[in-house]
């Protein structure tokens, strides 16, 4: 079975719940907060990779990740593959929903690992994004703010997803 890691930044408890519901679909997923990580080096030490943060103010990426994502540019994480979840307030941020997911997808861009888990833009609400490319989200965006209940369903169709990639 490959080694998953989910790995988060929350500073108001959402995207932690959604990395714990994730984490309840994928059987032996370790979840950790990147606050608790003693080195983003020990991100290879998983086969599957999944990254997650809020996005604050004005499309920023949340505290905990903002301190490591230099040291994330540059680990080499060939062979392995890398998905993202993201939560925002499409509402009240229309133009910078989820930011912070794409800000984490640019910077594992420069890891050589495989990026999976793009995700249908259809029925959000906003009007631009940095997690957009081609037309999809590069991962799973998710609007606890005025979407909770869709939440879940969400995160079941996401993990099937990057199950299959």
């Amino acid at each position: 079975m490959a080694a998953i890691g989910i790995i988060y930044g929350s500073s108001t408890g959402n995207t932690e719940a959604a990395a714990s519901i994730i984490q309840s679909r994928m059987e032996g997923a370790e979840v950790m907060n990147i606050s608790g990580l003693s080195s983003v080096d020990d991100l290879k030490k998983y086969d599957l990779i999944i990254l997650g943060s809020s996005t604050w103010g004005l499309g920023d990426l949340q505290d905990d990740w903002d301190v490591q994502i230099n040291n994330l540019k540059k680990l080499d994480l060939s062979g392995k593959k890398v998905a993202f979840f993201g939560t925002g307030d499409q509402a009240s941020y229309p133009d910078t929903f989820v930011d912070a997911m794409g800000i984490l997808y640019d910077a594992a861009a420069e890891t050589n690992a495989s990026l999976i888990g793009a995700w249908p833009v259809d029925g959000y609400e906003h009007t631009e994004s940095r997690a957009v490319r081609n037309g999809k989200f590069v991962g799973l965006a998710l609007d606890e703010d005025n979407q909770a209940d869709l939440t879940e369903e969400r995160i079941f169709g996401w993990v099937e997803l990057i199950r299959n990639s």
